[in-house]
């Protein structure tokens, strides 16, 4: 099999990469690399050069490939019209040359922000879709372009992960830094609100799954840690890990709101767009989680690590690296 990834060099993909590698009944793996090697440095891959709106490059790459990895997307932007084109408009492109040169299976990795938050109960896949960001909408926007433009003959699984992390994250990680020097800034209570979490090992397990998935039409699933999560039992699990005591600084959620548009105002005179921004704020302050059990009954996907051992592999690999 040969199989063509997108998002290759990036947190998530480096690791299906890495694993796609691994695999024996992988013949070449194809990456689509715009600058930075990073993570895929010295690996034995076929490089190729180009975005995602770099048409002939990708369709030429096509040749003799089997399977199509899309994970490239942004996940924070200013406006609703940048998250349109790199993640609805490139999806587009990707699909019809996918159709045009005759692929007939393509994994594509959405978002739990494309359903919106749970508000209670666990998301089904069942559950209509309900986004509260330009990020969730693009996403929403881009699951319901697959279905109109999917071949009928092709076999196309979108997965939506919740919040993933582990080694090479440098979002989540902002969390783990603040915890290791000691502090631990929540949102809530910390039993609430509640989320749904997965380890990047487990959502590439899903991935490779996903991939064998032969029957014609899109088939969607969450793709979810075990069990859910709160930040109290996230912060408990790092204190242990790092042997050391860490404060909760426990923030109410009209704060974080507050707190999140003075970090946005101030980047905006530097040119630049923060991670923390209002959209992230609204959805800090909201429930997010989903149940993987469709994904268990028929892609044969289980979680192999609990949070706590997903944690402390994390730690071990940010300490490793120097991250902390």
């Amino acid at each position: 099999m040969n199989v063509f990834v997108t998002g290759g060099t990036g947190f998530i993909g480096s690791h299906l990469t890495d694993k796609l590698i691994e695999s024996t009944a992988v013949k070449e793996v194809k990456c689509l690399v715009r600058s930075s090697e990073k993570w895929l440095e010295g690996k034995p891959y076929s490089k190729v050069k180009g975005d995602l709106h770099s048409i002939r490059s990708i369709e030429e790459a096509l040749e003799e490939v089997d399977t199509i990895f899309h994970l490239a997307a942004i996940v924070k932007a200013p406006s609703k019209k940048e998250f349109s084109h790199a993640n609805v408009d490139a999806t587009e492109n990707l699909l019809r040359l996918a159709r045009r040169t005759g692929i007939k299976k393509m994994v594509i990795l959405s978002s739990l922000a494309a359903a919106g938050p749970s508000h209670g109960n666990p998301l089904t896949e069942l559950d209509e879709m309900n986004p509260i960001s330009m990020y969730g909408h693009s996403k929403k926007e881009m699951e319901e372009m697959v279905h109109r433009l999917a071949g009928p003959d092709m076999s196309i699984t979108i997965l939506r992960p919740p919040a993933v992390y582990g080694p090479r994250e440098d979002q989540i990680f902002t969390l783990f830094k603040m915890m290791s020097k000691g502090i631990a800034p929540i949102v809530g209570d910390g039993e609430h609100p509640r989320l749904s979490i997965v380890y990047v090992h487990d959502l590439v397990q899903g991935i490779m799954k996903a991939a064998n998935q032969t029957k014609p039409g899109v088939h969607t699933y969450f793709i979810s840690g075990e069990g859910i999560a709160n930040w109290n039992q996230i912060r408990d699990i790092v204190t242990t890990v790092l042997n050391r005591k860490v404060t909760s600084i426990k923030i109410p959620p009209n704060w974080v709101k507050k707190i999140a548009g003075a970090i946005e105002t101030s980047a905006s005179f530097f040119g630049s767009y923060p991670v923390i921004n209002r959209e992230k704020a609204n959805e800090m302050v909201l429930e997010w989680t989903c149940t993987h059990q469709k994904a268990v009954d028929e892609l044969g996907y289980q979680p192999q690590f609990s949070l706590e051992e997903g944690i402390s592999r994390t730690l071990r690999w940010y300490k490793k690296h120097n991250w902390l």
